[in-house]
């Protein structure tokens, strides 16, 4: 069955490489779990026509497909540059001007801050996500400032700028993101990511604003800045206060050091399976597919440590939006994924799980046991609102899961949790076991060789009894 169902699953960035509709197809159909739209690029009806695609196609594969509206935050980015790429050399002098509305090919790049107002002489100045490493040596107008350049490379449009010992201040909420906050509210999105975290109190207000525009997607931290990252208690308090957590690994080795990041990947990964929490390990996972048809091996060793640790979701970045083999790199990443599931199990928690319901956690705990003392082919969780399914899956089962539920939301949430393969039927109290049936018939399930039946076990509740979840079946299909 691991062929039908790998449990970590595959986030992809919507970029120009993969904008056609033949091509979000093919990565509905090659294993894509969900999709990322950066709201960092592109326009409005762009992401309507996206998110009419990735549906139709999920909706015809038979699959649940989760849609992130991924927010700029205060990220700084160069604007748009003259032919989409500028040379760099070490020892040159460039401007970056955010009063530059045009590139002329010169040496005066526009950028989308105002960067004078913040960076001081001899701080870093880090271009295209650190690909190209400058210095402030001169504020040259109320609006620009002068870098010096330590390396040879070159920037594109948009590419984002980080600077790692300037003390930015502000709120990160910005009036872009409120915009497209007010615009996802009115869409089909599942989960909205907030770029910049620094604390729990940054996911609470953006929660009431999403509130207030009667959005019904859940929130994901992404945690990049050191702020978020300098201590445990801090990282803590943000896994228990969001619905999910991106370790944006890119950005979080420009601003608090890149030694940092694999232990805090692991603290980040285990704290978010001790809560019940969706994670998600991002950035250069498979970076060098941009370019080649083929990972390295410490790129397929980075995935399959991701999978490992236990990570929810493993998510493509440039090799997807930007890149020359997109399908190709989401084929590849997901032999990493079942290759690793089929051959180890995940790393144990050293602490036990505490979502935010104890009664889920027991039942979650015993479902997962019992399921694997009787070699059940498959869990089954009927679930309204998602938490009997998220529960099950903190647990990290190594038997793959059917989650079915009544709502359409909750079923594109579910279907970034481990092990969860989400699908929509209208309630009726044998709701779950029907549709196990039915996907057994139509092949989706098959029953292994030398048996006559699949065994389930299935988690439900019973519709008028308080508590929730409630029942445990063990079935034969």
């Amino acid at each position: 069955m691991s062929k039908l169902f790998k449990r970590t699953k595959i986030l992809a960035t919507v970029g120009p490489s993969v904008f056609g509709e033949e091509k979000l197809k093919e990565m509905v159909y090659a294993g894509v779990n969900g999709f990322r739209l950066n709201f960092s690029h592109g326009t409005y009806d762009e992401r309507d026509e996206q998110i009419r695609i990735i549906r139709k196609y999920a909706a015809e594969r038979g699959k649940s497909v989760a849609i992130v509206q991924d927010l700029q935050g205060p990220k700084i980015r160069l604007g748009d540059i003259k032919d989409n790429h500028y040379d760099m050399h070490t020892g040159d002098e460039i401007i970056l001007d955010y009063a530059c509305q045009e590139h002329d090919g010169g040496n005066v790049l526009p950028v989308q801050y105002n960067l004078a107002e913040k960076v001081k002489v001899g701080e870093p100045v880090l271009l295209f996500d650190g690909k190209v490493e400058g210095v402030m040596v001169e504020k040259t107008s109320p609006t620009a400032i002068k870098i010096k350049v330590e390396n040879d490379g070159f920037v594109m449009s948009r590419k984002g700028i980080n600077l790692p010992d300037t003390d930015m201040g502000g709120d990160i909420i910005t009036e872009k993101d409120l915009a497209d906050i007010e615009f996802g509210a009115s869409r089909d999105f599942d989960y909205v990511a907030m770029s910049f975290i620094q604390s729990a109190d940054d996911i609470d207000k953006l929660r009431q604003i999403m509130i207030s525009n009667g959005s019904t997607a859940q929130i994901i931290a992404k945690i990049e800045t050191k702020k978020a990252v300098q201590d445990d208690e801090t990282m803590e308090a943000i896994v228990k206060a969001t619905d999910g957590i991106m370790v944006a690994r890119g950005d979080l080795a420009y601003e608090a050091g890149a030694e940092i990041v694999p232990i805090v990947q692991r603290k980040l990964i285990a704290l978010c399976r001790q809560y019940g929490k969706l994670c998600i390990v991002a950035t250069q996972m498979m970076s060098s597919m941009v370019d080649n048809p083929r990972p390295t091996r410490a790129e397929v060793s980075d995935v399959a440590t991701a999978v490992l640790l236990g990570a929810d979701v493993v998510m493509l970045s440039d090799e997807t939006a930007n890149g020359k083999y997109p399908i190709e790199t989401v084929k590849e990443m997901k032999k990493v994924i079942l290759y690793t599931q089929d051959h180890s199990k995940i790393l144990p928690l050293d602490k036990e799980t505490t979502g935010n319901y104890k009664n889920y956690d027991a039942i979650s705990r015993a479902v997962v046991s019992l399921a694997e003392q009787i070699k059940a082919d498959i869990i089954v969780a009927a679930t309204k609102s998602g938490a009997t399914a998220a529960a099950i899956a903190a647990q990290r089962p190594n038997i793959p899961m059917v989650s079915v539920t009544s709502n359409p939301r909750v079923a594109g949430q579910l279907a970034l949790y481990y092990a969860n393969s989400a699908f929509v039927r209208p309630y009726d109290e044998n709701y779950a076991f029907d549709e196990v049936q039915d996907l057994k018939n139509a092949g989706y399930l098959k029953i292994p060789e030398g048996q006559d039946y699949l065994t389930a076990v299935i988690v439900s509740g019973l519709r008028d009894a308080e508590g929730g979840t409630n029942q445990i079946q063990i079935r034969r299909v």
